[in-house]
């Protein structure tokens, strides 16, 4: 990912001289060399560069990046002029490298339109189709083959690990990534859909435990932005065990039926740090669960808890957490209240959007959900 990130800094570098001098000009010259070279050299090697935006969020060939000051500013720059999605194939010409680094150099709206080529294309996110295809016998066998083999391996183990926390044994991280793997393989013989339809169902037959129905809904919000591999398998992880802490909580305050009183509440909101700092000292768990378990009522406004600097930037997957987290847990039935209907989720989700939670990730998360409701 390391040369992924010099393309992008030579990328920035020959627009910014660009668009200071004229094309002929030395720096400009020998910066577009550069750049075409390099880029040449990797597609060569790895095939194809593909930079996703979300927000001010980049994610580079699949892998969410870590923030930083330049990369802030290449996501800048390419929302400015209407581009999502970047890809890089090979074979790429000098031609087409120019032309990407004199639309990059203009002010926007003042370089034309970013129009695809043979190996430069440009685009905005679209989300995968997730129905299954017309006379498909997939659809509700499938589902109810494959939940009961769930039900009956992955979350039973899911379950006595959870136990062995309550223990205070220590969690064996291996299960919880064969669980995950196992969602993982399933989405791809069978399509998002399936697991995703099994989250949103509200027949008892077919409830999963929350971190379970997180852990699919987040796979669902990582795979429809084009992350795969390790760091889909880490974001799955991550949403199941993303509230481990609330086991450090007493039962009583957890299942209350009645409202809870100031000091109770201040014994759930300690359940985030409580769950990073046991997570911390488990051998591999993915740093990204440590994130997630920490920041994953923090909100998008930083208004949630734990109190967090105005600074704060918070992980990818700690957003993906937020909407998946707040959808199941509205739609599940809960010991003070009823389930509530997805209409009313949906209205609720859209107004906290760009407040409590990622205005970019809410809306793409119900164009999955419609996807699967037409799809079934």
């Amino acid at each position: 990912m390391k040369g992924a990130t010099n393309i992008i800094r030579l990328l920035q570098s020959a627009s910014a001289n660009a668009a200071l001098y004229d094309s002929g000009h030395l720096q400009v010259v020998r910066l577009g060399n550069q750049l075409f070279e390099e880029l040449s050299a990797m597609l060569e090697a790895c095939g194809e560069l593909s930079v996703i935006v979300v927000e001010n969020e980049l994610i580079i060939n699949g892998t969410p990046q870590e923030h930083s000051l330049f990369l802030n500013r290449f996501a800048t720059m390419l929302k400015a002029r209407g581009i999502e999605h970047l890809k890089f194939l090979p074979g790429i010409t000098r031609e087409e490298v120019a032309g990407l680094v004199y639309l990059l150099s203009a002010a926007a709206g003042q370089g034309g339109e970013a129009a695809s080529s043979d190996h430069l294309r440009f685009g905005c996110v679209k989300l995968p189709v997730v129905g299954h295809p017309a006379g498909s016998e997939v659809g509700e066998r499938a589902v109810t083959e494959v939940l009961k083999e769930l039900r009956d391996q992955e979350l039973d183990r899911f379950t006595e690990m959870y136990r062995a926390v309550q223990r205070r044994q220590q969690l064996k991280i291996t299960g919880i990534a064969e669980v995950v793997t196992g969602f993982v393989e399933l989405f791809r013989q069978e399509g998002i859909s399936l697991l995703v339809l099994a989250a949103l169902r509200d027949n008892d037959e077919y409830t999963f435990t929350h971190s379970a129905n997180v852990c699919i809904l987040n796979i669902a919000q990582a795979m429809a932005l084009g992350i795969e591999g390790q760091q889909l398998k880490d974001i799955g992880v991550a949403a199941m065990l993303h509230d481990i802490g609330k086991l450090f909580v007493p039962e009583e305050i957890l299942n209350k039926k009645g409202r809870l009183t100031d000091e109770e509440f201040e014994l759930i909101k300690k359940h985030p740090v409580s769950g990073a700092r046991y997570l911390m000292d488990i051998p591999g768990v993915p740093r990204m669960a440590v994130i997630a378990a920490y920041e994953h009522h923090a909100k998008f406004n930083l208004t949630g808890y734990p109190d967090l600097s105005a600074s704060w930037r918070l992980n990818l997957s700690s957003h993906l957490t937020m909407v998946s987290d707040f959808f199941d847990a509205t739609r599940t039935r809960r010991s003070y209240r009823e389930p509530l209907e997805l209409d009313q989720i949906t209205t609720m989700m859209l107004d906290m959007s760009g407040t409590e939670l990622h205005p970019v990730l809410t809306r793409n998360f119900f164009q999955i959900v419609e996807g699967v409701k037409k799809g079934c």
